[in-house]
């Protein structure tokens, strides 16, 4: 489990084929500094298994099932990219509940700097994630923790402060391209039971 505090941006050194798949080659500092053969890294928003590591670097495999779903196919050497650890038991919960299994992609509509140095992005709302996304309510671009600041037909939108345009790949994002998108898992679940509440009181009834 992640939580949407990206701790850095790597880069894409190198991606080659494996089977149907692909094999990514990041660079990386911070987030190499506990890792093993094994370990779980977010990468823009896809939890990914690092298979191999050295000093400023780590691999990862991605399947097909992966890279049609995510942004992943759409990388190239020398991309940067969003990097984050799994959530340890003593750590911080400074975002929220983000599993690293994205929901699909979405298109930037428009990125509009704000009269306080923050930034205003709208993205398309596909019409299977209206239900899960709600003004005020939790989001995961690209694996980066976002409050929804407005939602409207077709669109949803969020404030992005200048720590996180600098700290995060959003500041290398242009109108049209695509991002990762978890809604949040919360609002699944209540679907869920709610779903599951109806279908009782339609067999009692």
């Amino acid at each position: 489990m992640f939580t949407g505090i990206i701790e850095e941006v790597g880069i894409v050194k190198s991606i080659s084929p494996n089977g149907s798949g692909s094999t990514f080659t990041f660079s990386a500092s911070k987030v190499l500094d506990d890792i093993e053969t094994g370990s779980s890294i977010s990468v823009n928003g896809c939890c990914l298994t690092a298979i191999s590591f050295g000093k400023n670097w780590w691999t990862t495999d991605a399947v097909p099932e992966t890279m049609n779903r995510t942004t992943l196919g759409l990388l190239h050497e020398g991309d940067s990219v969003n990097l984050e650890r799994p959530l340890q038991t003593s750590g911080r919960f400074g975002g929220h509940i983000v599993q690293g299994h994205i929901d699909g992609t979405t298109t930037i509509q428009s990125i509009d700097l704000q009269d306080d140095e923050s930034y205003r992005f709208a993205f398309e709302l596909k019409p299977e994630w209206e239900q899960y996304v709600c003004h005020k309510g939790s989001i995961a671009i690209d694996g980066i923790s976002l409050t929804v600041a407005a939602v409207s037909s077709g669109l949803f939108e969020v404030a992005v402060i200048p720590h996180t345009w600098s700290a995060t790949n959003l500041g290398q994002k242009i109108a049209g391209g695509s991002v990762n998108i978890e809604v949040d898992i919360l609002a699944k679940y209540v679907e869920r039971q709610l779903s599951a509440n109806k279908l009782t009181n339609l067999e009692v009834e």
